[in-house]
């Protein structure tokens, strides 16, 4: 299915609202400006309240599990607007809020 390329930029966020950020973007490429994103890097997740029976256990990275099946970048697919990811160490997914609306990718 076709959609937007994740960028830098892009809003995502774990299931518990904390925020996702790409910890290597792609130098190659940009869309919007902005250093687009692949599957291989993980994100690192900051902010998450997630507290499982009193003791807190919030989302660390968050690692793709899907991404673009014909477009790469250096090698690695890249992420689009529907990829998904699974957080660690909780294994909860991720949610893409927002990202550019310029570049689409398979």
């Amino acid at each position: 299915m076709p959609g937007f390329l994740l960028d830098a930029g892009a809003t995502v966020l774990c299931s518990h609202g904390g925020r996702a950020a790409a910890a290597q973007p792609s130098p190659r490429v940009r869309a919007g400006g902005q250093p687009i994103t692949t599957a291989t890097a993980p994100h690192t997740v900051s902010g998450c309240p997630f507290n499982a029976g009193g003791s807190p256990m919030p989302c660390v990275t968050a690692q793709w599990t899907t991404g673009a099946t014909r477009v790469r970048s250096l090698g690695a697919p890249v992420l689009l607007q529907d990829s998904q990811a699974v957080c660690a160490p909780n294994g909860t997914p991720v949610s893409v809020v927002t990202t550019q609306m310029r570049v689409q990718g398979t």
